[in-house]
C-alpha cells in the first residue's frame, strides 16, 4: 500500500481544471514572454480582485525564483533586506539571496512573525557607508510554521516601512491558507495597498506551477522584465503559467482550495488536542506542529510520511504535519484513527 504523506502541499500535480484549461488552448499559438492574450487577462481579473488598477503583475515559476529576482530588482548593491530567522529567505534557499549580492540581515522571531522593535535596533547600527544599509523588510504569510498577520499588524508594518523610507515585501507562497484561516481580517485589497510588493502563491494551492509577482504600481516594476530575463525567470510559453491564475481565480477555486487544506489540517489538530497532545504554536493554517514520541512516529511510518521540524531530545520532537489543496478527507479520518490508537 502507498504512503500517505503529510511532508508538503506540492506533492500532487494540479487541479484538474487546469489540466483541462492548459489541454484546450495546448495547439493554440500565441505571443511568448508573458505577451500572449491568456497572460493579460490574468493580470486583468488580478488586478480586478485586488482593487489595484495600477498594479503590475509577473508571472514567475516558482517561490525562490519570485524572492531572488524582487530582492534583486528593488536593491542597490550595498543595500540588504531584514527577515526573521526564521524566514524563507534566510534557512531555504541555499543563499540565492547573497549569491546575488544582498544581505539577509535577522531578527528573532515571534511565533514566526518579524519584530518590528528589533528591526528598529537594526536600523540604528547600520546608518553610514560603512556598513549595509537596510532597505527592505520581508515577511512571509503564512510564515513558515503556519501563523498568519492580521490586518492591524500589516497596517503597523507598512507604517514602519514608509517612516523609515523601507519596501515591504510579502511572501505569499501560502497566502491562500492565509487568506482562508479561520481568523484572517485580510483581503488581497489589503496587500495590494499595504505592500509595495508580494506575490499570489499558486505552486502550493493547485497549480502545476507559477507566482503572481504583484508590485504596488508601475514605477517600482520599471526594469523588472529585465531582471527577470537576467536570472533566467522568464519563461518563453509564459502562457503555461497565466491559465494557472485565470483557471484559479475565474470562479473562486483558489480560495475554496486553500480553505480545504486549511480544514484538513485543522481536523488532525482537533483530534490531538482531544487526546492531549501539546503543539509547538497555535496555527490555523494547513501546517501544524505537533509534539509527540518518536516512537509513535516510528509506528506510523510503514503508513504515513511525517516531516520532523525540531528534535527535542532523544525521545520526542517537533512534527510537521502539512496538508494540501487536494488532500482526501479520507486520508486526513485515516491517520486520525491510526494515530489514536498509537497514541
Amino acid at each position: 500500500m502507498e504512503k500517505i504523506s503529510f511532508v508538503n502541499d506540492y506533492s500532487e500535480g494540479c487541479h484538474a481544471e487546469i489540466l483541462k484549461a492548459l489541454i484546450k488552448v495546448n495547439y493554440t499559438q500565441s505571443a511568448g514572454y508573458g505577451l500572449d492574450d491568456y497572460s493579460i487577462k490574468a493580470k486583468e481579473i488580478l488586478k480586478k480582485e485586488m482593487a489595484n488598477d495600477e498594479a503590475s503583475i509577473h508571472f514567475v515559476s516558482g517561490g525562490t525564483q519570485a524572492n531572488l529576482t524582487v530582492i534583486a530588482h528593488l536593491l542597490r548593491p550595498y543595500e540588504a533586506v531584514v527577515a526573521c530567522d526564521s524566514g524563507h529567505i534566510n534557512v531555504h534557499e541555499s543563499g540565492s539571496i547573497e549569491m546575488c549580492g544582498h544581505k539577509v540581515m535577522t531578527v528573532k522571531n515571534k511565533d514566526g512573525k518579524i519584530d518590528l522593535q528589533e528591526i528598529a535596533k537594526l536600523l540604528l547600527t547600520n546608518n553610514d557607508e560603512h556598513t549595509v544599509k537596510i532597505k527592505m523588510v520581508y515577511i512571509s504569510n503564512a510564515t513558515e510554521i503556519g501563523t498568519t498577520y492580521s490586518l492591524s499588524e500589516l497596517e503597523e508594518l507598512s507604517a514602519f516601512c514608509k517612516q523609515h523610507d523601507l519596501y515591504l515585501f510579502v511572501d505569499g507562497a501560502r497566502i491562500a491558507n492565509a487568506l482562508m484561516a479561520k481568523d484572517n481580517d485580510l483581503y488581497l485589497k489589503d496587500y495590494a495597498r499595504l505592500c509595495d510588493v508580494f506575490y499570489i502563491g499558486g505552486t502550493k494551492n493547485g497549480a502545476l506551477l507559477g507566482e503572481a509577482v504583484v508590485f504596488k504600481n508601475t514605477k517600482l516594476a520599471k526594469g523588472y522584465r529585465n531582471t527577470m530575463k537576467q536570472h533566467g525567470a522568464m519563461l518563453a510559453k509564459g502562457r503555461l503559467l497565466a491559465i494557472n491564475f485565470l483557471t484559479l481565480f475565474e470562479d473562486g477555486l483558489y480560495y475554496k482550495l486553500g480553505d480545504h487544506a486549511n480544514k484538513m489540517a485543522q481536523e488532525i489538530a482537533e483530534a490531538l488536542k482531544e487526546k492531549g497532545v501539546s503543539f509547538m504554536c497555535e496555527s490555523k493554517t494547513n501546517q501544524i506542529f505537533p509534539i509527540f514520541s518518536k516512537s509513535v512516529a516510528a509506528a506510523l511510518s510503514d503508513r504515513y510520511e511525517l516531516g520532523i521540524w525540531e528534535d527535542l531530545d532523544e525521545q520526542r520532537a517537533v512534527y510537521r504535519l502539512v496538508t494540501s489543496w487536494a488532500t482526501p478527507k479520507e486520508d486526513v479520518m485515516r491517520f486520525i484513527k491510526d494515530l489514536k490508537e498509537v497514541l
